[in-house]
């Protein structure tokens, strides 16, 4: 019954917002400064599919991505930025990111394991005005589909730290959601590249379901 009143106002949101005359695209932003911002470009793909299929919102899983630059940005209302090296923005770059969050839409970082230095640094261009706050478990995109009472899942161990998650707010909502420690796209891709057990697999999409579901209904 929670599932099915949940998906009312899922269904409601989604027409409200505008999207519902299109298929859903996450797309990958493309960044300068050297990481690798194009690493596993399956996984969008795959998280995509299975949120048609767990949630049946309409999505369209193809692999897709839009330079920071490009006002092509302002196509999409959900941003996934992920590697494992350096970042940079310029001062343009990042307003036009600003931008791009004022009007909306929702950027989705996943430290891959090596960006969150420069991340940090990067988008304190874009949020001059605010810290990097660690979100509460108790917080909707924690809930928005599936229960996570605990946080996020752990997909892959680097320095053996707890998986947290981060974020920027703009107006109460939250616009900016980063992953450190966790790896969730890693858990996104085939199961045969990273050889993660399949219930690593469907936390992880499962979270990552969470997540679109919250961008789509904020």
């Amino acid at each position: 019954m929670k599932k099915k009143i949940l998906m009312i106002g899922i269904i409601f949101c989604y027409f409200v917002s505008g999207y519902s005359q299109h298929e859903i695209q996450i797309a990958r932003l493309k960044y300068s400064g050297g990481g690798d911002w194009y690493n596993d470009p399956s996984g969008e793909v795959n998280l995509l599919k299975y949120v048609q299929n767990v949630t049946g919102i309409k999505t369209k899983p193809e692999y897709v991505f839009v330079d920071i630059n490009s006002d092509k940005i302002f196509n999409y209302p959900i941003l996934f930025m992920t590697g494992h090296g350096n970042i940079s923005f310029t001062e343009a770059e990042a307003k036009r990111l600003r931008k791009y969050l004022e009007n909306g839409g929702f950027l989705y970082a996943d430290d891959d394991y090596g960006m969150d230095q420069a991340f940090r640094r990067e988008m304190k261009k874009v949020f001059p005005d605010q810290q990097l706050q660690e979100i509460p478990f108790n917080h909707p995109i924690y809930n928005s589909y599936f229960k996570f009472d605990r946080g996020l899942p752990k997909i892959h161990e680097h320095d053996k730290k707890p998986p947290q998650g981060f974020g920027y707010f703009l107006n109460g909502r939250l616009c900016v959601f980063y992953t450190y420690e966790s790896n969730l796209g890693d858990g996104w891709v085939e199961a045969d590249v990273y050889n993660d057990p399949p219930e690593i697999r469907e936390l992880a999409l499962k979270m990552g379901t969470n997540i679109v579901v919250y961008a789509l209904t904020h």
